[in-house]
C-alpha cells in the first residue's frame, strides 16, 4: 500500500471515530435531558463557550425565554443549567472538529493530486451528507423551541440515520481504498448478496425505530419483558389513532419485536455464510457480526428493565451503530467478491 493511500485511509478512520463519537455524545446530550440547553445556532462565535459569570448568566436567560425551563426545569438553579450546558456544548464542538478534520486534509490531497476523480466524488457526497448533518442538527433542536419542549422524534430520526449513512459512506470508501487494484474471483452467487443488503436494511429500520423511541421516551412505557405489564399488545397501544407513530406504546412494541426479526436475518446470514464455500474473511466477519448482536439483545433488553440508565442507553446506541457498520462490510466483502478488478482511486506515488 503506498504512502498516499496509507494517510488518506487513515484520516478516514479518524473521521469514522470522530462521527461515532458525535453519536455518543448526542446519546448522552438526549438521556441527561440536555439538548435544548443551547437556544441558538452561532457557527462560529458558538465555538467559544460562556468564560464568567456574565456570560453563564446572559445563556441562562436566554434558555429561560423558551419551553424548556418554562414548562419543564422552572426549578432549574445555574449551577443545573450549566450542567446540561456543557453535554450539549461538547456534541457541537465535535461537529464543527468533524467539519475541520475532514476539510483541510482534503484540500491537502487534492492541492497535491493524491486523489483520482473518482475519489474526488465520493468525497464530495461525504462532505455533503455532513453539511446536511450538521443542518438538521439545528432543525431537529429547534423542533423543541416552540410551545411543546420536546424535539421531533422524526427529526432525530433523520439525525441519527444521516450519522449512519455518513459512516457507511466513509467505511465503504475505506473499503474501496484498502482493496484498490486487487484481484476477486470467488464464486459467490449474486443471489447469496441479497441477504447481505436485507440485513442491513431492517438494521437501519431497528435503529430508526429506537430514534423514535428514544424521541418519544417510550423506553420508560413499559418496563418488562418479555411482555409489555403482563400482555403482548398493551390497550393503549393504538390510542392516537391514525398517528401511530406518535404513540410511544406502538414504537417501543415495534422496536422490541423488530429485533428478532433484525436477529434472525443476521442469524439466517450467519448459517448460510458458515455452511458455504465462502473466504475466510467473510466467515470470520460473520462470527463478529453475530456475537455483537447477541451482546446488542442482551444489552437492549438490560435497558429496557432497568429503565433506561445513562450508561446503558449509550451502549445500546454504540453497539446499534457498530452493527451498521459491520453489516456495511458484510455487505461489500459479497458485493466485491466476483469483482474482477477495481478502478483505482487513490494515485500512485510519484
Amino acid at each position: 500500500m503506498n504512502k498516499n493511500r496509507s494517510a488518506i485511509i487513515a484520516w478516514l478512520w479518524s473521521g469514522i471515530f470522530l462521527v461515532l463519537l458525535m453519536v455518543m455524545v448526542g446519546g448522552i446530550t438526549r438521556l441527561t435531558g440536555s439538548g435544548l440547553s443551547i437556544v441558538e445556532w452561532k457557527v462560529i462565535s458558538g465555538t467559544i463557550p460562556p468564560l464568567n459569570e456574565q456570560d453563564w448568566q446572559k445563556a441562562f436567560e436566554a434558555y429561560q425565554q423558551f419551553p424548556e425551563y418554562q414548562k419543564l426545569n422552572y426549578h432549574l438553579t445555574l449551577s443545573g443549567f450549566k450542567s446540561i450546558f456543557w453535554w450539549e456544548y461538547i456534541h457541537r464542538l465535535i461537529g464543527r472538529i468533524i467539519g475541520i478534520v475532514f476539510i483541510i486534509p482534503f484540500i491537502y490531497f487534492l492541492i497535491t493530486k493524491s486523489l483520482t476523480n473518482r475519489a474526488v466524488r465520493s468525497l464530495l457526497f461525504i462532505l455533503s451528507l455532513g453539511m446536511v448533518q450538521g443542518v438538521m442538527g439545528w432543525v431537529m433542536v429547534e423542533s423543541g423551541l416552540q410551545d411543546n419542549p420536546h424535539v421531533s422524534h422524526y427529526r432525530l430520526a433523520m439525525h441519527l440515520g444521516l450519522a449512519l449513512l455518513l459512516i457507511g459512506a466513509i467505511l465503504w470508501l475505506i473499503l474501496d481504498m484498502k482493496n484498490n487494484e486487487r484481484v476477486h474471483t470467488s464464486t459467490i452467487k449474486s443471489k447469496s448478496r441479497a441477504l447481505p443488503i436485507v440485513c442491513l436494511v431492517v438494521i437501519f429500520i431497528q435503529i430508526i425505530l429506537g430514534a423514535f423511541v428514544a424521541g418519544l421516551k417510550a423506553g420508560f412505557y413499559y418496563n418488562t419483558f418479555p411482555l409489555m405489564d403482563s400482555t403482548l399488545l398493551p390497550v393503549h397501544t393504538f390510542d392516537h389513532g391514525d398517528h401511530l407513530f406518535d404513540n410511544g406504546a406502538f414504537v417501543q412494541f415495534l422496536h422490541r419485536w423488530f429485533a428478532w426479526i433484525v436477529t434472525g436475518t443476521i442469524v439466517m446470514l450467519w448459517r448460510r455464510i458458515r455452511s458455504g464455500y465462502y473466504p475466510k474473511k467473510i466467515r470470520r466477519y460473520a462470527d463478529y457480526l453475530l456475537i455483537v448482536v447477541c451482546l446488542q439483545v442482551i444489552t437492549g433488553i438490560a435497558t429496557l428493565v432497568l429503565s433506561v440508565p445513562l450508561v446503558l442507553g449509550v451502549i445500546h446506541q454504540v453497539l446499534a451503530v457498530l452493527i451498521f457498520g459491520m453489516a456495511t462490510v458484510m455487505l461489500y466483502y459479497l458485493r466485491h467478491s466476483v469483482t474482477l478488478s477495481f478502478t483505482p482511486i487513490v494515485k500512485p506515488s510519484s
